[in-house]
């Protein structure tokens, strides 16, 4: 497994990973999936400043199909945090990762890489924002040195339920 910048013609296969966890999980709080102009449209909004990096499959069959027929297991991105300009040098993080390749060490690779990504693009801080009933997140993000800063209780509303969000916090040690 190999990871590398995302790709416009990649967007049937985040889209493949994204869109399940819209209509059947808590874990985006997104509540309509995404079109392949509207994944098309966010790769876009990623390729300059705010990265977002895929994992490539290069051991089996799993994953969907990505750009150049390669199989991509999951993605990370960074957005920003807030819109004030003094936000600017804190991003905000997800990751997805393909419900087949779970539990290979996906989200971990993508985890690290996507930080040192941020830390090589100048960002200080990455905050995850994390539904409070996803344990593998939250594990993935303790596990990547990311620290727990707050919870926000029922902030969300999905499928019916309130939900509370868990704030995790990985500042970028001082280069000096």
């Amino acid at each position: 497994m190999r990871t590398r910048l995302v790709e416009v013609d990649d967007a049937p296969a985040l889209m493949n990973i994204y869109n399940p966890e819209v209509i059947e999980m808590s874990v985006s709080f997104d509540l309509v999936t995404r079109s392949l102009a509207d994944q098309e449209a966010w790769i876009r909004t990623h390729l300059a400043t705010h990265p977002c990096i895929v994992a490539v499959n290069e051991e089996d069959e799993l994953g969907e199909v990505g750009a150049r027929g390669e199989l991509i297991l999951g993605f990370a991105v960074v957005s920003p945090f807030r819109p004030r300009p003094a936000y600017a040098s804190s991003v905000e993080n997800s990751v997805y990762v393909c419900r087949s390749a779970r539990g290979r060490g996906v989200g971990e690779k993508l985890l690290r890489e996507l930080v040192n990504t941020a830390k090589d693009s100048g960002f200080h801080t990455l905050i995850a924002r994390i539904v409070g009933e996803n344990e593998g997140s939250i594990r993935l993000h303790e596990k990547c040195d990311f620290k727990l800063v707050g919870t926000e209780i029922e902030i969300g509303r999905k499928h019916g339920r309130w939900l509370d969000v868990v704030e995790y916090q990985y500042v970028v040690p001082d280069r000096n």
